[in-house]
């Protein structure tokens, strides 16, 4: 595993369980909003040996509740399933952030039940997909993913509202891509760090057009959030 970051406590990644966050190196998104570029590379030298991750995690068993595994992109870890069932075996609920384009690897995750929640980003309607990750991709992998994450137990669809990338007319799309769905939680964009420079000059929305996204997710989704505010 390429672990390369660990945040040792956090009360808002796992929804209603404290956890400590590990941070994967890599990303096969090129998402130009990102606001964790220097997970996007492959190769890191500041590497995390996993066994100081589980020396760190066997401290914090009866202290923590859970784990959640974040990016970059953890399904691009190719041990990821041994990895994460030795964080079950401490008695860890496990959270998983994707960007859903790894469906098969989603899918064995969730077969060998090795997940207890799913996060998966949607970054913006199916037409607009590519401009809003950076590269091409085939787009039915995500939809895959998607039909995958909503028959699970326990997950939210995040859209990360990004101006020039994220309108109306996209979330009107999006809402017909996911519905019928539980959860669809609407973050606020942050400029501060971001993988294009010229992000970091674009004004996020309001509070008011999250609002307003909200408004129209509503019709056909059972639960909208707003997150970031």
């Amino acid at each position: 595993m390429k672990v390369t970051g660990l945040l040792p406590i956090s009360l808002i990644d796992y929804p209603g369980i404290l956890a400590a966050v590990i941070f994967t190196q890599g990303c096969n998104f090129r998402c130009p909003f990102c606001h964790n570029p220097e997970l996007i590379p492959f190769n890191n030298d500041e590497l995390i040996p996993e066994k100081e991750i589980f020396s760190f995690l066997n401290k914090r068993v009866g202290k923590l509740d859970g784990v959640s595994i974040t990016g970059g992109e953890p399904l691009l870890q190719k041990d990821l399933s041994g990895f994460i069932k030795q964080i079950q075996h401490l008695g860890f609920k496990v959270k998983l952030d994707t960007n859903g384009s790894n469906p098969e690897l989603l899918r064995d995750l969730v077969e060998e039940g090795n997940l207890d929640f799913i996060a998966m980003d949607i970054k913006t309607s199916r037409e607009n997909y590519s401009r809003a990750i950076g590269v091409d991709f085939d787009i039915s992998k995500i939809t895959q993913s998607i039909e995958i994450v909503k028959q699970f137990k326990k997950y939210e669809f995040r859209i990360t509202s990004v101006p020039g990338l994220v309108d109306e007319d996209d979330i009107t799309r999006i809402r017909e891509w996911l519905a019928p769905a539980k959860t669809i939680v609407l973050q606020q964009f942050i400029n501060k760090k971001t993988f294009a420079d010229e992000y970091q000059e674009l004004k996020p929305y309001p509070q008011s057009k999250l609002k307003e996204f909200k408004l129209i997710l509503d019709s056909k989704i059972d639960n909208v959030k707003i997150r970031g505010f």
